[in-house]
């Protein structure tokens, strides 16, 4: 084929990578340091030897930085208390170090109230590890902390009912500690608990949906008993941060963070939901739920209904106590799933293991960057302000059902074009950027192939290369960032536009040698193969052949065989592996705000229509129209979970939510279904008096995500349903549709 109009730019020049190397591990080779924590003038390093703990003590000065043109000596600022040094560069090149907080915290405000621009991080933790160069947990590996998990059982999920107390507190560590604390006295039964966190001084506390309830949970007891919650490594108490928001992904989701001197406390439920976002597989993040997903429940696995858990309590208190202790086990083998990542993460980021496993991918790299021009002495570039950037390209070409697909790959496509090409920020004049990336892609690769090799450390390589991996792909998104002091929308536009020239050009390539496009997204390329391309092995040269057009460095690999693809628009499809396995991808398929039948009805026609029957999705739709007409279907499939929040009582389009949440409180969870008169109700409260037409329009709704995959036979299977003709059935006459 012809060679495409688009000119690549030119490969990196070799200048591009001279200088010093970045220190991807901080630059003070301090081993084995599992907490930093600042008492006045110092920084207290809490580090491992063996199993004990000690503490070694290192001098902390506040700091921060403002642009080159601001003349502190002119300003109204005081002169005492702090030491204005001039680096090299321009940009924010005037580091202020303060003698204590509070001078730093005055003269932050003050350049705040003027508009001085300027760079200060708000944690003395992260102040110190920035410009001291120390990480946490060099030389040490993900078990060789101390993990303990714990979990509540409680009367009730709300702190707020009168009869709320907790039942009992189950615990375990990665050292084969197993507690459980369930004294009649409820003042008792904490009190052991508090004692247990002082005497097995763990590094790090783990709990699953630890931020949304089992610490809030656990302060609001300890309050009303008169308890103080002296769980920190020098006696102090827990206390509670500013809420914030989570990075998820694109989403976000708001929490709370509670902090413990001298530990770390990790929400599994954080680490599940992140860990699953480009993989895609879970329905639900529940404890439960994923534990059977990943294979990690116990085979004797007791379920109870959180509903009636104080009532078993009362009958059979050993059975609470058996699903207790197997919550624990499973937020523990959870957690060495899920939280290696952020671990090793955390051994080249200078912020704290609790912000690193709840921080954005984007804030680390410019803290990387932060530190590494303030140990060579230079000041930061501020950040560029917004402007529109074009997307990665997608296109959809083919939809339905089809078989024997497979699934091409640019590997790392951004990261690749920026070090093939030279792509960097123009304020990056110590060219730092892509160093870093070319280092961390090296590492990555070389973690990664140990990983695969067996052996008691395979782990540690495996969850060591994920966290390059997460970072590698964070560089791009970094430029684009309107927040960021090295961000660049000029750089981040030329990556965009060679990547869709890829991609597309990877597409043209696979047309023009027989195959069938389906999809393309950003990187990847589903396609049918042409004839003759048959086995694995066949498919892996053929895609070896097409990205042999692909410059120098770009390199396309195989990423997937499936023996069929129900592909219904863009982003949205389900994949069939020859295991039998299935990946649903697209809120058309997997949203959580849909009502369990639609869910149920979705994930059973997938399984009809990859085994060729779409009669039977016309069945099923037939049978659940039918239940639901005649009020069969139970109430627990058609509800759904709703969340109260500030606008659950201030927005006018939640005036229906208001009523039903009107003796509930901001966070709580509600289950609610829509009444005949188009109100909600709590399924607490249910009459049978659902809104069935609305359930029989939902699930046309559901069916008609289907429809691209059902072609002309979908209007015959899945009829829509006709209001008057419902209103007739109710009256007797038979006829539902039109």
């Amino acid at each position: 084929m012809s060679a495409p109009q688009y000119q690549y730019p030119a490969s990196a020049p070799p200048e591009t990578f001279s200088g010093e190397p970045p220190r991807l591990f901080g630059f003070d080779d301090t081993s084995a340091v599992v907490a930093v924590e600042i008492v006045g003038s110092e920084a207290v390093l809490i580090r491992a030897e063996g199993e004990a703990r000690v503490e070694e003590r290192r001098p902390f000065r506040p700091w921060l930085l403002t642009a080159d043109g601001f003349d502190a000596a002119g300003s109204a600022l005081p002169v005492r208390d702090v030491e204005w040094t001039r680096l090299k560069g321009g940009g924010l090149s005037q580091i202020a170090e303060f003698s204590n907080w509070s001078a730093f915290q005055d003269t932050r405000e003050y350049l705040r109230a003027q508009g001085v621009p300027y760079h200060a991080y708000g944690h003395p933790v992260k102040q110190f590890l920035v410009r001291s160069g120390i990480t946490l947990f060099k030389g040490l590996e993900f078990d060789g902390i101390r993990r303990l998990q714990f979990d509540l059982e409680t009367t009730s999920l709300r702190t707020t009912d009168p009869a709320a107390r907790i039942l009992l507190v189950a615990a375990g560590d990665n050292r084969g500690g197993d507690w459980v604390f369930a004294d009649e006295d409820e003042h008792t039964l904490l009190e052991q608990f508090f004692e247990l966190i002082r005497t097995a001084d763990p590094d790090v506390i783990e709990g699953h949906n630890l931020f949304g309830f089992d610490i809030p949970y656990l302060a609001a007891r300890a309050e009303a008993l008169g308890i103080p919650l002296t769980m920190g490594r020098n006696g102090s108490a827990l206390s509670f941060g500013r809420e914030r928001n989570l990075p998820i992904g694109g989403i976000t989701r708001p929490f709370r963070p509670a902090v413990l001197w001298g530990r770390h406390f990790i929400d599994t439920l954080f680490g599940v939901q992140r860990f699953d976002i480009g993989r895609g597989e879970l329905e639900s993040h529940a404890l439960k739920e994923v534990a059977v997903h990943y294979g990690i429940a116990a085979t004797n696995r007791v379920y109870l209904d959180r509903a009636v858990l104080a009532q078993t309590w009362k009958e059979d208190p050993e059975r609470v106590r058996v699903y207790a202790r197997q919550d624990i086990e499973e937020t523990r083998d959870l957690g060495s799933l899920v939280l290696p990542t952020e671990f090793y993460q955390a051994q080249m980021v200078p912020d704290s293991y609790q912000n690193v496993a709840t921080g954005g991918s984007g804030e680390k790299i410019n803290s990387l960057l932060v530190r590494e021009y303030l140990r060579q002495g230079h000041g930061i570039p501020q950040s560029q302000p917004p402007i529109a950037c074009p997307g990665g390209y997608t296109e959809i070409r083919e939809t339905g059902v089809l078989r024997h697909v497979v699934k091409a790959d640019v590997e790392s496509l951004y990261p690749s074009i920026m070090l093939q090409f030279g792509v960097k920020p123009e304020g990056d004049t110590l060219n730092v950027f892509l160093p870093m990336l070319s280092e961390l892609t090296g590492r990555r690769l070389d973690a990664k192939a140990r990983s695969k090799r067996k052996g008691p450390d395979a782990a540690y390589w495996e969850g060591l290369q994920g966290s390059f991996k997460i970072l590698i792909n964070s560089f791009y998104g970094y430029l684009g960032a309107p927040s960021f002091h090295f961000n660049d929308y000029r750089a981040a536009t030329q990556v965009t536009t060679t990547g869709q020239q890829l991609v597309k050009q990877v597409a043209d390539e696979l047309v023009n040698t027989g195959a069938r496009v389906i999809e393309i997204d950003t990187d990847g390329v589903y396609f049918q193969p042409p004839a003759g391309i048959e086995t694995e092995e066949d498919e892996v040269a053929y895609i070896d052949r097409i990205g042999s057009v692909l410059p120098a460095g770009i390199r396309l690999a195989h990423d997937g065989r499936y023996a069929a693809m129900v592909s219904l628009k863009v982003k949205n499809y389900v994949l069939a592996g020859y295991d039998g396995k299935r990946i649903a991808k697209g809120a058309s398929l997997r949203s959580r705000a849909d009502e369990p039948f639609g869910r149920e009805f979705l994930a059973r026609a997938m399984d009809h229509l990859i085994a060729g029957h779409p009669d039977l999705v016309g069945e099923e739709y037939q049978e659940l129209s039918r239940q639901i007409t005649q009020g069969e279907l139970p109430v627990e499939l058609f509800c759904r979970r709703e969340r109260v929040t500030e606008k659950t009582f201030n927005s006018d389009a939640k005036k229906r939510s208001r009523e039903v949440a009107k003796n509930a409180e901001v966070g709580d969870s509600l289950t609610v279904y829509q009444r005949a008169d188009g109100s909600l109700g709590l399924v607490a409260e249910y009459a049978h008096d659902e809104d069935r037409f609305h359930y029989l329009d939902k699930l046309h709704k559901f069916a008609s995500r289907l429809e691209q995959a059902m072609g002309e036979e979908f209007a015959r299977l899945c009829p829509k349903p006709v209001k008057k003709q419902f209103q007739a059935e109710k009256a007797g006459q038979l006829n539902l549709f039109g």
